[in-house]
């Protein structure tokens, strides 16, 4: 077992020393600022920092005051020091995968007081000084021996972080001109407004015109650049923009405030023209804090009982999105709550059916595998320990759910109990539909657009896989 052991006063000399090294990470200055609240950009921002005096990105000065203090709280004197001064000099910076050694050296000893006056000494790897200073300690006077306490682990995660990796990629395709459908409250507006600034969308205000401009001034909105196409009502504005969207007038469709049934119903009617071979459905981009990769989930939110058919569809319109996203070939775990085809038990069959389908060309653009437990579909671990081999398991990007009930479980059990971001979209139309909840946070809206952007320039590039 590793041991912390002390150095009693009686026991320490002129020229003692003790040291340590470590090197610089991108996570040490994370949970220093998270830790100090210190949020510099010199310290945090890449670009800021390329201007600032040091032109890089660098450690905050304490960061090496706090390795000081590890070495004098741990190894001398060690556990039952009592710190009571330090000065510290900076003479460089510390940049990032600089390794630097902390050596502390006994130069006093005051018998009477039991105190300890030591040198610092902070070197990074070219042997430079970059920190010196003067420590004074009181030296305990008995001995201590323990193991030493383990850490707990530390996730250093940026909420969101991957969705603005998917809005500065977003930036680069051309704005979607976008039918915002029903926006009577400050909170589509929002919505609307915000991607627009961030350049994602163009949008086009379909609704009483009255409404909207009441909910704009009652929000401090202007709406003087926007284009406003007034309806009656909230029924009359999803026709209207459906037919602006089978026309070419627009590029997508967003929900404002309005029932999802009642914009589906405009979308999938007859006569609509934003049908097409596929069976329309759900996915789920979900930003999961301890989850390596971006993680579709489908279908969470349209097909309730959806057939094997219909599944097919579902595959492969989350398969195209994931193309969209820069994914070539997405691993797909069918889920079920087994990994083994059971009759009893429907998914698990269907699961099998898909894979057969993918090996046979039905299904294209991506490894499937299934019947697939989640926790073999997220947890390689968990698949070592079950003896469970596949290319999907622990890697899986793609989710298929059995139903809408377990996926809407499913995504709501990753936002409310793992911190998961959630965003979505609907696929398999003529042209994406942003289905945005008053639950949804800035944040989720923006990616909601930023995935429709990123999948509208992906249908618009021929020979792209996936295009209709």
């Amino acid at each position: 077992m590793d041991m912390i052991e002390n150095r009693t006063f009686d026991e320490l000399a002129v020229g003692d020393s003790a040291s340590l090294t470590r090197t610089l990470t991108r996570r040490d200055i994370e949970l220093f600022a998270v830790m100090s609240g210190d949020v510099n950009p010199a310290h945090l921002d890449d670009e800021y920092a390329r201007g600032d005096t040091f032109h890089k990105v660098v450690a905050h000065g304490m960061w090496s005051g706090a390795l000081v203090s590890a070495v004098l709280g741990t190894q001398l004197p060690g556990p039952g020091t009592i710190y009571l001064g330090q000065s510290l000099r900076f003479l460089k910076p510390v940049g990032l995968g600089d390794s630097v050694t902390v050596t502390v050296t006994v130069t006093a000893l005051d018998p009477a007081r039991r105190r300890v006056t030591l040198d610092c000494v902070v070197t990074n790897q070219h042997h430079d000084p970059v920190v010196t200073g003067t420590a004074e300690v009181i030296a305990p006077a008995d001995k201590v021996a323990r193991a030493r306490v383990a850490l707990p682990e530390v996730r250093v995660h940026e909420r969101g972080g991957r969705y603005l990796e998917l809005l500065a990629a977003a930036r680069n395709a051309p704005r979607v001109r976008t039918a915002v459908v029903h926006p009577v409250d400050a909170v589509s507006l929002l919505g609307a407004v915000e991607a627009a600034r961030e350049g994602l969308i163009e949008p086009v205000l379909v609704g009483p015109e009255a409404k909207i401009r009441r909910a704009a001034a009652d929000a401090g909105i202007d709406l003087a650049s926007l284009r406003i196409v007034s309806t009656e009502h909230s029924h009359a504005a999803a026709e209207a923009a459906v037919a602006m969207a089978r026309a070419g007038e627009v590029q997508a469709l967003m929900k404002g405030a309005l029932h999802t049934d009642e914009l589906m119903r405009a979308v999938v009617a007859k006569d609509s023209g934003l049908r097409t071979a596929r069976r329309i459905s759900h996915v789920f981009a979900m930003d999961v804090p301890t989850y390596p990769r971006p993680l579709l989930i489908t279908d969470a939110a349209i097909n309730v009982y959806p057939t094997l058919e219909d599944k097919r569809d579902i595959v492969q319109n989350a398969i195209d999105l994931a193309h969209a996203l820069g994914i070539a070939a997405p691993r797909v775990a069918i889920l079920s709550a087994l990994e083994t085809v059971y009759p009893k038990i429907a998914s698990t069959i269907e699961a099998a059916a898909l894979c057969k389908m993918a090996e046979r060309g039905q299904i294209s653009g991506a490894i499937v595998d299934g019947p697939m437990a989640f926790d073999l579909a997220v947890s390689a671990e968990a698949a070592a320990t079950k003896g469970f081999v596949s290319p999907v398991a622990g890697r899986a990007d793609i989710l298929v759910v059995p139903d809408l009930e377990a996926g809407n479980m499913l995504a709501k059990q990753l936002e409310y109990l793992a911190d998961a971001q959630i965003a979505g979209i609907v696929l398999g139309a003529r042209v994406p539909i942003m289905l945005t909840s008053r639950a949804d946070g800035p944040l989720a809206r923006l990616a909601s657009c930023a995935l429709a952007a990123l999948l509208a320039r992906h249908q618009a590039t021929p020979g792209m896989i996936g295009t209709p």
